[in-house]
């Protein structure tokens, strides 16, 4: 089985998880490294590319033209929507869904502290909490960005907590951001592997290593960003979870420069209808229309 992938070391440590998954269950497979869009732009900043699949257009592409039989991806990279002659089998079980600060812990930043992140939604949500600090912009693979915080002009850069953890660099987290503190991205933590439309046989090899609830979350909280529309470029998070039958989710939508944050939390055995609702809750009776409206959606 060929497995598309994007050639960086979190890409390959996914692929080759999700390889290794398969040949428990006898089944051996071969990476087809794809170099995507947004591996090759590094000069626009990451808020500006968000919402475009820029991570996993050509990872797609790969499987879509028979290169590959299986493109996998880091669930928060991917389009909100389906893409047409693909389907998404399902997640890996999920990992360390909290983001993370290099170089110093939350509490311990000192005031007017600066923060590097190429997240709207990280830097959204600190800046509620904390309006004192700044913000700078920062890209390139995890090396790249865990090295900044050693820059004397930047006092901890904000990662997701489980690429460090994936890549063997824990012990350079400073402190973890509670996910009711700071809700993660929608996807975040989660390996996702797709397959061509039609594809029975790849299919079922893949539903034999997906994790079921972690699909059924992920699912969730792509409902909820589908349903805000995929021209939305406002800090956008949710984080679902399984409590009994019921999938419970926490959801944030707010401005970008944080004074305004709209959350909303709430449970339902249907996860993808309560994302949907939860969308239209907050775009259409707690204010998240107009700051869509403010920022010429």
């Amino acid at each position: 089985m060929r497995i598309a992938t994007r050639g960086s070391p979190l890409a390959r440590w996914q692929a080759e998880t999700v390889a290794a998954a398969l040949a428990e269950h006898d089944v051996m497979a071969e990476l087809v490294i794809v170099e995507t869009e947004g591996d090759i732009d590094r000069t626009r900043p990451i808020w500006e590319l968000a919402g475009r699949g820029v991570f996993v257009k050509e990872v797609q592409a790969a499987v879509l033209d028979g290169r590959a039989d299986v493109a996998v991806h880091s669930a928060k990279d991917m389009m909100s929507t389906p893409t047409d002659g693909l389907t998404i089998v399902g997640c890996l079980r999920r990992g360390d869904v909290r983001d993370a600060l290099v170089g110093s812990a939350f509490d311990t930043l000192r005031a007017g502290a600066t923060v590097a992140t190429g997240s709207v939604r990280r830097r959204a949500q600190l800046a509620h909490l904390r309006p004192d600090l700044r913000f700078v912009g920062v890209r390139g693979n995890m090396g790249t960005r865990v090295e900044a915080a050693s820059a004397d002009d930047i006092d901890a850069v904000v990662v997701a907590a489980v690429a460090l953890e994936r890549l063997g660099m824990h012990d350079r987290i400073g402190g973890y951001l509670d996910a009711t503190q700071v809700v993660p991205q929608v996807g975040q933590g989660a390996v996702a592997v797709e397959a061509r439309a039609g594809d029975q046989a790849t299919a079922e090899a893949l539903t034999a290593i997906v994790d079921p609830v972690t699909t059924r979350c992920v699912g969730a909280e792509r409902a909820y960003l589908a349903e805000l529309g995929g021209g939305c470029d406002l800090p956008v998070g949710a984080h679902a979870v399984a409590d009994g039958g019921e999938i419970r989710i926490a959801a944030v939508l707010g401005s970008l420069d944080g004074q305004v944050m709209l959350r909303h939390e709430d449970s339902d055995p249907d996860g993808e209808a309560l994302g949907r609702r939860m969308a239209d809750l907050l775009l259409n009776h707690r204010g998240g229309r107009r700051l869509l409206d403010e920022r010429g959606a």
